[in-house]
């Protein structure tokens, strides 16, 4: 079965564009392409989409706070910020605000097929320059009453390679242990920072300065 893919940005070219993108991919399906997000939880509930594409500029109602509305009704949907803005507070906001992954808008025909994919393999997709932003704004995102997390070094590592988006199977290779173990790691990982998705372990971890 097809991943549905629910597009939320205001450029009508760049909704057409995102949507050849998606149909010319054999596991992708185009669910919707919507010019703002203002009817965002009823139409999670027709579409049934399995994966977000939320522009974080339109108007009406911004991507972040789009985000937020669909956290209360959908906790566990993947959402992919896609945008031209790569700035350090759009880019703190939107994660904070329980994005999944955040790419910017001139690498989406490289970059959106791998990156719904692997958010939904349970990775944070970034385009390369946001992984960067976010790893150097960590110190000024961190907490003064930053609760310890009482993470061990095997799962640290782990959440620094979930902080910079890759995907289980990534962090296998990169660790040299299996899928399974990688798994039993993260399952810890949530549990320790009281979290239940990538996008909650990476707000906590840019947040308390964890990684």
């Amino acid at each position: 079965m097809a991943i549905k893919v629910l597009v939320y940005d205001d450029n009508e070219a760049l909704r057409t564009s995102i949507g050849a993108l998606i149909e010319s991919e054999d596991d992708l399906e185009m669910a919707a392409a919507m010019p703002n997000a203002e009817t965002v939880e009823t139409d999670l509930e027709q579409l049934r989409p399995d994966v977000v594409l939320m522009d974080i500029d339109m108007p009406v109602v911004d991507g972040v706070a789009a985000v937020k509305r669909i956290r209360q009704v959908s906790p566990q949907l993947p959402v992919i910020m896609l945008t031209i803005f790569d700035d350090t507070d759009n880019i703190f906001n939107a994660i904070c605000a329980g994005a999944s992954g955040y790419l910017l808008k001139q690498h989406v025909t490289e970059e959106l097929p791998g990156a719904v994919r692997t958010v939904l393999a349970g990775g944070a997709p970034m385009t390369g320059s946001v992984a960067k932003k976010v790893l150097a704004m960590v110190p000024k995102a961190a907490s003064p009453e930053q609760e310890t997390s009482n993470l061990t070094d095997k799962e640290t590592a782990i959440l620094q390679l979930l902080v910079k988006g890759y995907s289980y199977k990534m962090m296998a290779a990169e660790l040299g242990v299996t899928i399974d173990t990688v798994r039993f790691h993260i399952k810890k990982i949530y549990d320790k920072l009281h979290v239940h998705s990538a996008a909650g372990a990476v707000s906590r971890a840019i947040r308390d300065k964890l990684v």
